[in-house]
Protein backbone atom coordinates (compact mmCIF):
# COMPACT_ATOMS: atom_id res chain seq x y z
CA UNK A 1 0.00 0.00 0.00
CA UNK A 2 1.06 3.57 -0.63
CA UNK A 3 0.20 6.42 1.73
CA UNK A 4 0.99 9.90 0.49
CA UNK A 5 1.34 12.44 3.27
CA UNK A 6 2.39 9.77 5.76
CA UNK A 7 4.44 12.27 7.79
CA UNK A 8 1.34 14.34 8.52
CA UNK A 9 -1.04 13.94 11.43
CA UNK A 10 -3.69 11.77 9.74
CA UNK A 11 -1.10 10.03 7.58
CA UNK A 12 0.92 8.94 10.60
CA UNK A 13 -2.16 7.56 12.35
CA UNK A 14 -3.16 5.72 9.17
CA UNK A 15 0.32 4.26 8.66
CA UNK A 16 0.38 2.94 12.23
CA UNK A 17 -3.06 1.41 11.79
CA UNK A 18 -2.16 -0.23 8.48
CA UNK A 19 1.02 -1.65 9.98
CA UNK A 20 -0.98 -3.12 12.87
CA UNK A 21 -3.19 -4.84 10.28
CA UNK A 22 -0.14 -6.47 8.70
CA UNK A 23 0.05 -4.28 5.60
CA UNK A 24 3.31 -3.48 3.86
CA UNK A 25 3.24 0.31 3.62
CA UNK A 26 5.25 2.69 1.49
CA UNK A 27 5.00 6.31 2.55
CA UNK A 28 5.64 9.23 0.22
CA UNK A 29 5.73 12.73 1.66
CA UNK A 30 7.64 15.88 2.31
CA UNK A 31 9.12 16.53 5.76
CA UNK A 32 6.91 16.40 8.87
CA UNK A 33 4.71 19.49 9.08
CA UNK A 34 5.59 20.47 12.64
CA UNK A 35 7.96 19.89 15.52
CA UNK A 36 7.00 18.01 17.58
CA UNK A 37 4.87 15.66 15.49
CA UNK A 38 3.37 12.20 15.78
CA UNK A 39 5.47 10.85 12.89
CA UNK A 40 8.70 11.45 14.77
CA UNK A 41 7.48 10.80 18.32
CA UNK A 42 6.05 7.41 17.31
CA UNK A 43 8.97 6.59 14.97
CA UNK A 44 6.48 5.86 12.19
CA UNK A 45 9.28 5.81 9.60
CA UNK A 46 10.56 2.57 11.14
CA UNK A 47 7.33 0.80 10.21
CA UNK A 48 7.16 1.67 6.52
CA UNK A 49 9.29 2.27 3.45
CA UNK A 50 9.77 5.96 4.23
CA UNK A 51 10.22 7.85 0.95
CA UNK A 52 10.50 11.61 0.75
CA UNK A 53 9.45 13.72 -2.18
CA UNK A 54 7.09 16.37 -3.47
CA UNK A 55 3.69 15.64 -5.03
CA UNK A 56 4.25 18.68 -7.23
CA UNK A 57 6.92 16.66 -9.05
CA UNK A 58 5.40 14.15 -11.47
CA UNK A 59 8.73 12.34 -11.66
CA UNK A 60 9.06 11.90 -7.91
CA UNK A 61 5.48 10.70 -7.60
CA UNK A 62 5.96 8.26 -10.47
CA UNK A 63 9.13 6.85 -8.92
CA UNK A 64 7.40 6.29 -5.58
CA UNK A 65 4.46 4.52 -7.20
CA UNK A 66 6.78 2.37 -9.32
CA UNK A 67 8.74 1.34 -6.22
CA UNK A 68 5.65 0.58 -4.14
CA UNK A 69 3.60 -1.13 -6.88
CA UNK A 70 0.54 -0.58 -4.67
CA UNK A 71 -2.78 -2.33 -4.86
CA UNK A 72 -4.24 0.54 -2.82
CA UNK A 73 -3.23 4.20 -2.56
CA UNK A 74 -4.38 6.49 0.22
CA UNK A 75 -3.73 10.01 -1.04
CA UNK A 76 -3.51 12.33 1.97
CA UNK A 77 -0.65 14.63 0.91
CA UNK A 78 -1.98 18.18 0.98
CA UNK A 79 -1.57 21.76 2.10
CA UNK A 80 -4.28 21.57 4.80
CA UNK A 81 -4.34 25.01 6.41
CA UNK A 82 -6.94 27.62 5.42
CA UNK A 83 -4.90 30.64 6.47
CA UNK A 84 -1.71 29.32 4.86
CA UNK A 85 -3.66 29.11 1.61
CA UNK A 86 -4.56 32.78 1.96
CA UNK A 87 -0.87 33.61 2.25
CA UNK A 88 0.23 31.48 -0.70
CA UNK A 89 -2.68 30.43 -2.91
CA UNK A 90 -0.49 29.28 -5.80
CA UNK A 91 1.45 26.83 -3.64
CA UNK A 92 -1.81 25.48 -2.21
CA UNK A 93 -3.25 24.89 -5.69
CA UNK A 94 0.01 23.29 -6.80
CA UNK A 95 0.00 20.78 -3.94
CA UNK A 96 -3.71 20.07 -3.64
CA UNK A 97 -4.73 20.11 -7.29
CA UNK A 98 -1.67 19.46 -9.45
CA UNK A 99 -0.29 17.02 -6.87
CA UNK A 100 -3.53 15.06 -6.94
CA UNK A 101 -3.38 14.83 -10.72
CA UNK A 102 0.17 13.46 -10.50
CA UNK A 103 -0.88 10.78 -8.00
CA UNK A 104 -3.97 9.73 -9.95
CA UNK A 105 -2.04 9.50 -13.20
CA UNK A 106 0.88 7.55 -11.75
CA UNK A 107 -1.33 5.15 -9.75
CA UNK A 108 -4.15 4.73 -12.25
CA UNK A 109 -3.99 0.93 -12.01
CA UNK A 110 -4.53 0.94 -8.22
CA UNK A 111 -7.60 1.46 -6.07
CA UNK A 112 -7.27 5.03 -4.80
CA UNK A 113 -8.85 6.71 -1.80
CA UNK A 114 -8.35 10.44 -2.38
CA UNK A 115 -8.87 12.44 0.80
CA UNK A 116 -10.31 15.92 0.26
CA UNK A 117 -12.33 17.94 2.80
CA UNK A 118 -15.79 19.01 3.89
CA UNK A 119 -14.71 22.46 2.72
CA UNK A 120 -14.99 21.36 -0.91
CA UNK A 121 -18.69 22.30 -0.82
CA UNK A 122 -20.09 25.64 -1.88
CA UNK A 123 -21.58 27.53 1.08
CA UNK A 124 -25.16 26.53 1.68
CA UNK A 125 -27.80 25.68 4.24
CA UNK A 126 -28.08 22.37 6.05
CA UNK A 127 -25.73 19.36 6.15
CA UNK A 128 -23.81 18.90 2.92
CA UNK A 129 -24.52 15.78 0.86
CA UNK A 130 -22.29 14.25 -1.78
CA UNK A 131 -24.34 15.61 -4.67
CA UNK A 132 -24.27 19.22 -3.45
CA UNK A 133 -22.56 21.96 -5.41
CA UNK A 134 -18.79 22.21 -5.09
CA UNK A 135 -17.05 25.51 -4.62
CA UNK A 136 -15.33 27.84 -2.21
CA UNK A 137 -14.85 31.47 -1.30
CA UNK A 138 -11.22 31.10 -0.25
CA UNK A 139 -8.19 29.46 -1.89
CA UNK A 140 -8.16 26.41 0.38
CA UNK A 141 -11.82 25.58 -0.20
CA UNK A 142 -11.45 26.21 -3.91
CA UNK A 143 -8.43 23.90 -4.05
CA UNK A 144 -10.43 21.11 -2.41
CA UNK A 145 -13.32 21.58 -4.82
CA UNK A 146 -10.84 21.48 -7.71
CA UNK A 147 -9.30 18.33 -6.26
CA UNK A 148 -12.73 16.72 -6.37
CA UNK A 149 -13.14 17.73 -10.03
CA UNK A 150 -9.73 16.30 -10.92
CA UNK A 151 -10.71 13.01 -9.25
CA UNK A 152 -14.07 12.97 -11.05
CA UNK A 153 -12.34 13.44 -14.41
CA UNK A 154 -9.94 10.60 -13.64
CA UNK A 155 -12.86 8.41 -12.59
CA UNK A 156 -14.61 9.13 -15.88
CA UNK A 157 -11.42 8.03 -17.58
CA UNK A 158 -11.43 4.65 -15.88
CA UNK A 159 -9.40 5.29 -12.71
CA UNK A 160 -10.77 3.51 -9.64
CA UNK A 161 -10.77 6.55 -7.35
CA UNK A 162 -13.12 7.42 -4.53
CA UNK A 163 -12.99 10.75 -2.73
CA UNK A 164 -13.42 11.00 1.02
CA UNK A 165 -14.74 14.22 2.53
CA UNK A 166 -14.25 14.48 6.29
CA UNK A 167 -14.89 17.20 8.81
CA UNK A 168 -12.62 18.77 11.42
CA UNK A 169 -10.42 15.98 12.72
CA UNK A 170 -8.94 15.87 16.23
CA UNK A 171 -6.61 13.44 17.97
CA UNK A 172 -3.35 13.01 19.80
CA UNK A 173 -0.14 14.04 18.10
CA UNK A 174 -1.44 17.02 16.14
CA UNK A 175 0.59 20.20 16.47
CA UNK A 176 -0.54 21.74 13.16
CA UNK A 177 -0.68 25.46 12.62
CA UNK A 178 -3.96 27.36 13.08
CA UNK A 179 -5.88 24.35 14.35
CA UNK A 180 -7.99 24.50 17.48
CA UNK A 181 -6.81 21.43 19.41
CA UNK A 182 -3.10 22.01 18.66
CA UNK A 183 -3.56 25.63 19.79
CA UNK A 184 -5.02 24.35 23.07
CA UNK A 185 -2.10 21.93 23.50
CA UNK A 186 0.40 24.73 22.92
CA UNK A 187 -1.43 26.96 25.41
CA UNK A 188 -1.33 24.21 28.02
CA UNK A 189 2.41 23.68 27.52
CA UNK A 190 3.39 27.36 27.36
CA UNK A 191 0.97 28.91 29.85
CA UNK A 192 0.14 31.54 27.24
CA UNK A 193 -3.46 32.52 26.48
CA UNK A 194 -5.29 30.74 23.70
CA UNK A 195 -6.96 33.10 21.26
CA UNK A 196 -10.25 32.14 19.60
CA UNK A 197 -11.15 33.78 16.29
CA UNK A 198 -14.65 32.35 15.83
CA UNK A 199 -15.95 30.88 19.14
CA UNK A 200 -19.45 30.38 17.76
CA UNK A 201 -18.36 28.69 14.52
CA UNK A 202 -19.93 25.25 14.10
CA UNK A 203 -17.89 22.35 12.78
CA UNK A 204 -18.34 18.57 12.33
CA UNK A 205 -15.61 17.60 14.81
CA UNK A 206 -14.57 13.95 14.95
CA UNK A 207 -11.70 11.88 16.31
CA UNK A 208 -9.11 10.91 13.70
CA UNK A 209 -9.98 7.21 13.97
CA UNK A 210 -13.49 7.89 12.64
CA UNK A 211 -12.61 9.03 9.10
CA UNK A 212 -9.65 6.64 8.96
CA UNK A 213 -11.99 3.71 9.58
CA UNK A 214 -14.06 5.01 6.69
CA UNK A 215 -11.02 5.22 4.40
CA UNK A 216 -10.07 1.63 5.23
CA UNK A 217 -13.58 0.36 4.63
CA UNK A 218 -13.78 2.28 1.37
CA UNK A 219 -10.46 0.80 0.20
CA UNK A 220 -11.78 -2.72 0.85
CA UNK A 221 -14.84 -2.02 -1.28
CA UNK A 222 -12.81 -0.46 -4.09
CA UNK A 223 -10.67 -3.59 -4.33
CA UNK A 224 -13.86 -5.60 -4.78
CA UNK A 225 -15.48 -3.39 -7.41
CA UNK A 226 -15.13 -0.04 -9.21
CA UNK A 227 -18.79 0.59 -8.36
CA UNK A 228 -17.59 2.11 -5.08
CA UNK A 229 -15.55 4.76 -6.89
CA UNK A 230 -17.56 7.84 -5.92
CA UNK A 231 -17.56 10.73 -3.41
CA UNK A 232 -18.21 9.85 0.25
CA UNK A 233 -18.80 11.94 3.35
CA UNK A 234 -17.43 10.79 6.71
CA UNK A 235 -18.69 12.89 9.56
CA UNK A 236 -20.50 12.84 12.90
CA UNK A 237 -24.24 12.96 13.33
CA UNK A 238 -24.00 16.31 15.13
CA UNK A 239 -21.75 19.36 14.90
CA UNK A 240 -20.59 21.58 17.76
CA UNK A 241 -19.29 25.09 18.31
CA UNK A 242 -15.68 26.01 18.90
CA UNK A 243 -16.72 27.30 22.31
CA UNK A 244 -18.24 23.91 23.29
CA UNK A 245 -15.02 22.11 22.34
CA UNK A 246 -12.88 24.58 24.28
CA UNK A 247 -15.08 24.35 27.36
CA UNK A 248 -14.82 20.55 27.31
CA UNK A 249 -11.03 20.66 27.06
CA UNK A 250 -10.80 23.34 29.75
CA UNK A 251 -12.58 21.00 32.14
CA UNK A 252 -9.34 18.96 32.00
CA UNK A 253 -6.83 21.73 31.27
CA UNK A 254 -7.52 25.11 32.92
CA UNK A 255 -6.57 27.56 30.16
CA UNK A 256 -6.67 31.32 29.70
CA UNK A 257 -9.07 31.71 26.78
CA UNK A 258 -9.53 35.01 24.96
CA UNK A 259 -11.71 35.94 22.00
CA UNK A 260 -10.16 38.18 19.35
CA UNK A 261 -12.30 38.37 16.19
CA UNK A 262 -10.21 38.46 13.01
CA UNK A 263 -10.20 41.35 10.57
CA UNK A 264 -11.51 39.06 7.81
CA UNK A 265 -14.46 36.70 7.64
CA UNK A 266 -13.02 33.99 5.40
CA UNK A 267 -14.12 30.92 7.32
CA UNK A 268 -17.70 29.73 7.04
CA UNK A 269 -19.77 30.25 10.22
CA UNK A 270 -21.19 26.72 10.04
CA UNK A 271 -20.26 23.47 8.34
CA UNK A 272 -22.16 20.21 8.66
CA UNK A 273 -21.85 16.89 6.83
CA UNK A 274 -24.51 14.34 6.02
CA UNK A 275 -22.79 10.94 6.17
CA UNK A 276 -25.97 8.90 5.72
CA UNK A 277 -24.71 7.47 2.42
CA UNK A 278 -21.64 5.97 4.10
CA UNK A 279 -23.78 4.60 6.90
CA UNK A 280 -26.37 3.04 4.59
CA UNK A 281 -24.15 1.73 1.80
CA UNK A 282 -20.73 1.15 3.38
CA UNK A 283 -21.98 0.18 6.83
CA UNK A 284 -19.69 2.79 8.37
CA UNK A 285 -20.57 4.10 11.81
CA UNK A 286 -18.73 6.50 14.13
CA UNK A 287 -17.61 4.80 17.31
CA UNK A 288 -16.60 7.78 19.43
CA UNK A 289 -18.86 10.73 20.10
CA UNK A 290 -17.26 14.15 20.34
CA UNK A 291 -16.91 14.09 24.12
CA UNK A 292 -15.13 10.72 23.99
CA UNK A 293 -12.94 11.90 21.10
CA UNK A 294 -11.87 14.99 23.02
CA UNK A 295 -11.18 12.93 26.13
CA UNK A 296 -9.01 10.56 24.06
CA UNK A 297 -7.11 13.52 22.61
CA UNK A 298 -6.49 15.10 26.01
CA UNK A 299 -5.47 11.75 27.50
CA UNK A 300 -3.01 11.12 24.63
CA UNK A 301 -1.24 14.41 25.27
CA UNK A 302 -1.27 13.95 29.04
CA UNK A 303 0.25 10.48 28.80
CA UNK A 304 2.95 11.47 26.32
CA UNK A 305 3.83 14.57 28.32
CA UNK A 306 4.26 12.32 31.36
CA UNK A 307 6.75 10.17 29.46
CA UNK A 308 4.64 7.42 27.90
CA UNK A 309 5.72 6.02 24.53
CA UNK A 310 3.80 7.86 21.81
CA UNK A 311 3.55 4.83 19.54
CA UNK A 312 2.25 2.64 22.34
CA UNK A 313 -0.36 5.21 23.37
CA UNK A 314 -1.48 5.61 19.76
CA UNK A 315 -1.69 1.88 19.14
CA UNK A 316 -3.67 1.37 22.34
CA UNK A 317 -6.25 3.91 21.19
CA UNK A 318 -6.41 2.26 17.77
CA UNK A 319 -6.98 -1.15 19.34
CA UNK A 320 -9.63 0.17 21.75
CA UNK A 321 -11.59 1.76 18.92
CA UNK A 322 -11.25 -1.12 16.44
Amino acid sequence: MLVTGHTGFKGAWLTLWLHSLGAEVTGFSGPPPSAPCLFELAAVGELCDDRRGDVRSAGEVGAAVAAARPEVVFHLAAQPIVRAALEDPAATYAVNVVGTEHVLRAARDAAIVCVTSDKCYAPGEGPHREGDELGGRDPYSASKAAQELVAAAARAGGVRVATARAGNVIGGGDWGRDRLLPDLVRARDSGEPVVLRHPDAIRPWQHVLEPLSGYLLLAERLIESPAWAAPWNFGPADAATVRWVVDRVCSRWPLDVRVVPPADAVEAPALRLDASKARAELGWEPRLDLAAGLDATVSWHDLVREGADARAVTMTQIEEAS
